[in-house]
């Protein structure tokens, strides 16, 4: 017999209110950012988030759109004088009001954006990946030390409740000895033309982008680094979406304590947005794991499963409060460069095992 515990509900009531106010903004200190890129990320999710921000706000916009950045300008406050275009770039080292560059552009473009950047003496939040290669995260996080300034990677599900929660639950024997981690995520990419597609811009193709999900949900659930790593890619022949990256990947990590994971992306499938961590004594569950808003929680012991309910929190408003408040605090940061350079190494040795047919042994 199955059966559906309140329990995760009924303790979700007081946190709900806490999130509830965590999420409004304050009087406090807050750091001005500068948005870099206005795609549909920052328009439809970064910008936004700033009015859930306890200790941000957006000061300053890039683009090489003129309209398009004048009409956003608008909308979210930003004084038109503090409009720059990706050849004024470098001004933004004279406005005091920018204390961070969030560099929302193609992958291919990070490095070079983070680094310019860094050296007009502004702390960087960069999206991921990263970079297209662990050699330009070196040179991004090399660049951040050289100017004394912060750098984070923008891993918005490090901040959140539901991903937090599987994290402590695991760690805290929830499931008993955690034994294996299986993650899916894909959906089907539409427009040919779009830079996601391009491999100069992307760096790489359904891995990059979404896969990369799959590798930290499984590093930051085990909170090992993988030691082999095995994968298998496939393409459909023909579709012209993937003339230049790869559509399917499937790859296997092994990790010191025995923990075998079994992961997947594709921009081929219907959706799939999902992990589980199995033990000797249960099994965790959020489908969906990593979207923006709806995740769940299930947590499965003997003949029981519990939802949890949790606050549903902005992602991006608390990603950049807690990049903000190490900026205001001189604190250290969750996700440092480091982080997404150890992913680009990894992720390097996926694509190098598919590509060999070998197991790839990595660095622990």
């Amino acid at each position: 017999m199955q059966m559906t515990s309140r329990r995760g509900f009924l303790r979700a009531a007081g946190a709900t209110a806490v999130a509830a106010s965590a999420q409004q903004p304050s009087a406090a200190r807050q750091a001005g950012y500068a948005v870099v890129g206005l795609g549909r990320l920052a328009q439809n999710q970064i910008l936004p988030a700033f009015a859930k921000c306890r200790s941000s706000r957006v000061t300053a916009l890039v683009s090489g759109d003129p309209a398009k950045a004048a009409r956003l300008a608008a909308q979210y406050v930003v004084n038109p004088k503090n409009i720059y275009n990706y050849e004024t770039y470098d001004r933004l080292a004279s406005n005091p009001g920018v204390d961070v560059i969030y560099v929302v552009l193609p992958n291919g473009m990070h490095a070079e954006y983070a680094i310019r950047g860094a050296q007009a003496g502004k702390h960087i939040l960069s999206e991921k990946p990263m970079a297209n290669t662990p050699d330009d995260c070196r040179r991004m996080i090399d660049a951040c030390r050289t100017a004394g300034r912060k750098l984070m990677v923008a891993y918005r599900c490090r901040y959140e409740p539901y991903n937090l929660a599987a994290i402590r639950m695991v760690r805290e024997g929830a499931i008993g000895k955690l034994k294996v981690f299986t993650s899916d995520h894909g959906f089907n990419i539409g427009d040919p033309t779009q830079w996601r597609l391009n491999r100069k811009l992307a760096g790489g193709g359904s891995l990059m982008d979404i896969g990369i999900y799959a590798l930290q949900a499984a590093r930051y659930i085990t909170g090992e680094e993988p030691t082999e790593i095995n994968a298998q890619q496939y393409t459909t022949p023909g579709d012209p979406r993937f003339k230049e990256v790869e559509e399917s990947i499937l790859f296997q990590l092994r990790f010191p304590s025995g923990v075998l994971a079994n992961c997947s992306s594709s921009y081929g499938y219907a959706g799939q947005n999902r992990y589980r961590a199995v033990g000797d004594k249960g099994w965790l569950e959020l489908e969906p794991a990593t979207g923006y808003t709806g995740l769940q929680l299930r947590l499965r012991r003997g003949l029981v499963t519990e939802e949890h309910n949790l606050p549903q929190a902005d992602h991006f408003a608390a990603e950049m409060d807690h990049f903000s408040e190490a900026i205001l605090n001189n604190t250290e940061v969750r996700t440092p460069g480091e982080e997404g350079w150890r992913d680009l190494k990894l992720m390097m040795a996926i694509y190098e095992a598919a590509r060999t047919g070998r197991t790839v042994r990595v660095a622990g």
